[in-house]
């Protein structure tokens, strides 16, 4: 294969790995990189700088430099896009071919095709998920599991509308060199999905479309609208082609809702409500500031509580002032067909969930597996009937001030040692699945992902440096840790029997002590967990 001039490819070259990686697609990626690289490279450091003044006793609040954005009361963002009218039931998960295939015969409406916290950015997994996601378009994928199950797209059926979700910017791609410098790996996976995949997607009468996590500024935002209009005046498409939801899933962009709106009015197709993330991203941004924002353990936190009241309902009547979607958050339950009263009271749970955020207005919502799609669908049809969604439901009511999204100390719940026992094991047991390559995992009947691992890791460095005492046992120390680690970790061996990989859990301890227990936080465990990845 030969390299554009400039670019080198460092990762092994697998089977079918140049029908993507090929000289044009790569000069593609390479000038988003030369143009937009130092500004990502500015971002970061813009985000390092806030955290300091936040960890030096700032604060976050409704921006004043952009008053003037929020109160303009007649901008809007472009119609919903064609496919993207509709989003009532929406699946994700990575982009391996099983789950290609299972997402898009799903039902559901939309399949969000997820590069990034459901994906390990192994490099196979990487350049692999682009050939499936094009096979899927030219309807030539097809998959058959090792015990001989064979899998396939239904050939009249209704395919949900792929939605790709590329890495954040914060995660570089190692493989993919431009001028010596690792390339953003959210320009790899949006510049090779675009390359590829959006005339498939026009000549379908849908489009490219994306989901943008981890943002944490509008400014950030600004910077993927003018990739989007580079590139679709470099791949001659129209204007307003490519379209991208926007993931409302970290603690600064709750209070630049509007601004991110705005900067891609023509290019957006709303935000969604990434609970998991956001609460991880709570911890993370006001980590040093004492029990104010003390969380408590992960499950004792709801989406009923009053700080998660503020967030969605701002976030569902921002979009519809401006006319865009708002997306509800994941049900990561995983059904049993083992356990019926587990499920019975798991699926009632999801039902709840749903009920809730189809009552606030929502219009759609996320589900991880295939069998929860039939309740999110039933919940969200009792509300809508045949309207594809809730944007005239403006929420004039919602009145959200910049206290109510900060009052993390309204959540209800302690720390208990079942508690940091959980975090320990789901952790272990996510990070080992991590480092072998995949990055969603059933744990305890939950699909989890990324966001799990950082919760859980998030909320032990944080109740160690706050010298917290749990309900029922003793103070939170590192050797209590370490102890529960051996406790978790022989436990999950028993479990696992001969499937226990002892190379793998050892790879997860050490990551795992890496980025719970050092003084130093890591902003992402996936950026040393990264380095360890061939």
């Amino acid at each position: 294969m030969a390299a554009p001039q400039g670019v080198e490819i460092t990762g092994p070259l697998l089977d079918r790995f140049d029908e993507i990686l090929t000289a044009p697609a790569l000069e593609f990626v390479a000038e988003l990189h030369r143009r937009f690289g130092r500004r990502r490279g500015q971002l970061l450091a813009a985000r390092a700088e806030r955290q300091e003044a936040i960890s030096r006793g700032g604060t976050l609040e409704f921006p004043a430099a952009t008053k003037h954005v929020r109160e303009d009361p007649a901008w809007r963002v472009a119609p919903p896009a064609p496919g993207l009218e509709d989003r009532r039931v929406e699946i994700t998960g990575p982009t391996d071919r099983k789950m290609t295939i299972n997402a898009l015969n799903s039902g559901a409406k939309v399949w969000l095709a997820d590069f990034e916290d459901a994906n390990t950015p192994h490099w196979e997994n990487v350049v692999d998920g682009q050939l499936n996601l094009r096979d899927a378009l030219d309807r030539t994928i097809d998959f058959t599991s090792p015990d001989g199950k064979s899998y396939a797209l239904r050939p009249d059926a209704e395919l949900a509308t792929i939605v790709v979700r590329p890495r954040g910017w914060h995660l570089d791609e190692k493989h993919v060199l431009v001028d010596g410098e690792r390339v953003a790996g959210a320009l790899v996976d949006f510049g090779l999905y675009l390359f590829h995949c959006a005339r498939r997607q026009l000549d379908r009468g849908r489009g490219p479309y994306f989901y943008l996590p981890k943002l944490e500024s509008h400014l950030e935002a600004r910077l993927w609208n003018d990739v989007f209009t580079a590139a679709e005046e470099r791949l001659d498409l129209a204007h307003g082609t490519i379209r991208a939801t926007v993931l409302i899933e970290t603690f600064p962009a709750a209070f630049e809702m509007e601004e991110i709106l705005y900067e891609l009015r023509d290019h957006s197709a709303g935000l969604n409500a990434g609970r998991w993330d956001y609460l991880f991203s709570i911890i993370k941004t006001f980590r040093t500031r004492g029990r104010a924002f003390l969380l408590p353990e992960r499950n004792a936190v709801t989406m009923t509580a009053p700080f998660m009241r503020a967030y969605t309902e701002l976030l569902v009547s921002t979009c519809h002032r401006r006319g865009a979607h708002a997306i509800g958050g994941m049900a990561a339950f995983i059904p049993s067909r083992r356990d019926p009263e587990v499920n019975e009271k798991a699926l009632a749970k999801v039902r709840d969930d749903k009920t809730r955020e189809s009552g606030d207005g929502f219009d759609g919502s996320w589900v991880a597996h295939p069998d929860l799609v039939p309740i999110c669908r039933e919940v969200f049809d009792a509300v809508l009937g045949e309207a594809p969604n809730q944007l005239g439901r403006l929420r004039e009511d919602v009145r959200v001030s910049a206290a109510e999204l900060l009052a993390v100390d309204t959540a209800e719940g302690g720390v208990t040692e079942a508690g940091l026992r959980n975090n320990v094991s789901v952790a272990l047991q996510y990070l080992a699945s991590w480092l072998g390559g995949s990055g969603a995992v059933a744990i305890f009947s939950l699909m989890e992902d990324a966001a799990t691992a950082e919760i859980s890791r998030s909320q032990i460095w944080q109740w160690l440096h706050n010298d917290v005492v749990l309900d029922d046992g003793p103070r939170v120390t590192p050797e209590l840790v370490d102890r529960i680690i051996g406790e978790e970790l022989a436990s999950i061996r028993a479990a696992l029997g001969e499937g226990y990989d002892a190379e793998r859990f050892d790879g997860a301890v050490a990551l795992f002590r890496q980025v719970a227990l050092a003084d130093d936080y890591a902003d992402f465990l996936t950026l040393p967990a990264y380095e360890r990845l061939p």
